[in-house]
């Protein structure tokens, strides 16, 4: 069986592109030497020369080797082997990790809280008026 060619330039676009790095950034982040056009070249490349290879995986902050042997068909037969969508439903369902039951009680719990804080709040403004009624009310007596 012949040797597997890995497309190294297509796996550096994939990495890339799941770390949502533009082309522009990783050519800034490799120096003043490099641009957008320079990437998307470097992309194209079946191999990547070792130091410009090396260069961008210390940038992307991945190994080397997962560069040099991500293998496309391999990926796809993992994730056909994987993911089973017979129903032809979404393959994604969303299943909540927490209860939303339990999620809205906190929140309950938390408005009536702030309106206690509220109340309070009033109550101590309304004592200070009082007080400052009877100040003036004896102030008023007392001429």
């Amino acid at each position: 069986m012949a040797e597997k060619k890995i497309h190294e330039g297509r796996n550096v676009k994939r990495f890339r592109e799941m770390l949502g790095i533009k082309q522009d950034a990783l050519a800034w982040e490799l120096g003043e030497d490099w641009n957008q056009q320079r990437i998307s070249l470097l992309e194209q490349k079946m191999k990547i020369e070792d130091d410009v290879l090396e260069r961008i995986s210390s940038v992307l902050k991945i190994p080397v080797e997962a560069i040099r042997n991500l293998d496309e068909d391999a990926m796809i037969n993992i994730i056909s082997g994987t993911v089973n969508n017979h129903d032809q439903s979404s393959v994604f369902n969303y299943h909540p990790v927490f209860n939303p039951i339990e999620k809205w009680l906190e929140t309950l719990e938390e408005v009536r809280r702030l309106n206690a804080e509220v109340i309070r709040a009033k109550d101590e403004q309304i004592q200070v008026k009082q007080a400052y009624i009877q100040r003036l009310e004896k102030m008023l007596d007392a001429r």
